[in-house]
């Protein structure tokens, strides 16, 4: 989408939904936000901030909230996923076998992570991977390894989750929706055949 129509968009969420948002951020703040927290903002996603920062309950404030509320929300994923191998028995074949105890098995977790695309926050727990660098990636709903497609790109995202438009298939997804690393929702289909497993939690929470 050009520029102009992101800011349609913008506009569009103003009206029909009250979305509040700020100024837009500017080519300094995207560099600043993307060196500080290792990613790059996809196109899409930066046109969409450049027209205007939603600041409503449930963004993400790139311009004023904490580094550490940024962190946090950027570590929604890997938080879930460590919650699940732990409680809920969470572990893919592909993995490997899974260790005996749960540090070992959280270090193989944070190391799938670090080498996956980032999952950027769009609103509450809507998130966007950072790869490809490329337009047109899925908007997923993370909760754990609860994870679907809310959205077949940003685009779509925000016409189903805030205008409310049909396109006719939702929440069906065409085959042709972009596959993403690590994320392609096809490897977590097996997430719970092998039943609950969990960790002993004696030892307290997560880490």
């Amino acid at each position: 989408m050009a520029a102009e129509q992101w800011q349609m968009m913008v506009e569009a969420l103003k009206q029909a939904h009250g979305v509040r948002f700020a100024d837009g951020l500017t080519d300094d703040e995207i560099r600043g936000i993307e060196q500080r927290y290792g990613f790059r903002f996809p196109p899409d996603l930066r046109e969409f901030l450049q027209a205007g920062l939603p600041i409503s309950d449930g963004f993400p404030d790139w311009r004023n909230a904490s580094p550490q509320e940024l962190q946090r929300r950027l570590d929604t994923p890997l938080d879930g996923i460590l919650f699940d191998v732990q409680h809920n028995g969470f572990w893919l074949p592909e993995w490997g076998d899974r260790p005996t105890e749960f540090e070992a098995a959280a270090a193989v977790v944070r190391q799938l992570l670090k080498d996956a695309p980032i999952l950027i926050p769009v609103c509450q727990h809507r998130m966007l991977p950072d790869r490809p660098h490329r337009e047109g990636n899925p908007v997923f709903s993370v909760h754990q390894t609860d994870i679907i497609y809310y959205g077949c790109d940003l685009r779509d995202y925000f016409l189903h989750e805030f205008l409310c438009v049909n396109l006719g298939w939702w929440p069906m997804f065409p085959d042709s929706i972009r596959k993403i690393e690590f994320w392609d929702l096809d490897r977590f289909a097996t997430r719970w055949e092998n039943g609950p497993i969990a960790f002993d939690n004696s030892q307290g929470q997560l880490p």
